[in-house]
């Protein structure tokens, strides 16, 4: 694609693309009963999949947000935080299946009812 100026001279188009985020939650997913070697694959301790039986996603705009779901995910329920990416907005927890589903309940909860996010429902395999 070409852009001529007003003389004529000819420049390649520029695209500039911006994120702006809204509030939401677009990723809520509770993996129950995951291989072993998932744990390893996302960076998490294959150790832990003994005692954790279920891995919790959350992805949220703005991404800062992910310390709040982090701090809401451990005070609400008994997990453990495997990663929180404020760059990015991704928070894993591992915890027992109840455990992780009452983590990102709580998460959705709070975030829609006191911050006004949108979001998505809980998705399980």
């Amino acid at each position: 694609m070409e852009i001529r100026d007003y003389v004529g001279n000819a420049d390649k188009a520029r695209i500039v693309q911006e994120l702006v985020p809204g509030k939401q939650i677009t990723i809520a997913h509770l993996i129950a009963n995951p291989d072993r070697s998932l744990y390893q694959k996302i960076g998490l301790e294959p150790a832990e999949a003994a005692s954790r039986s279920a891995i919790g996603i959350i992805t949220i705009t703005p991404s800062e947000a992910a310390v709040i779901a982090a701090d809401i995910a451990v005070k609400a329920a008994s997990v453990e935080l495997g990663f929180v990416d404020r760059f990015s907005g991704t928070l894993i927890v591992t915890g027992t299946v109840s455990e992780t589903e009452a983590s990102l309940r709580a998460i959705l909860s709070y975030t829609g009812e006191k911050m006004g996010f949108a979001s998505c429902e809980i998705t399980k395999t």
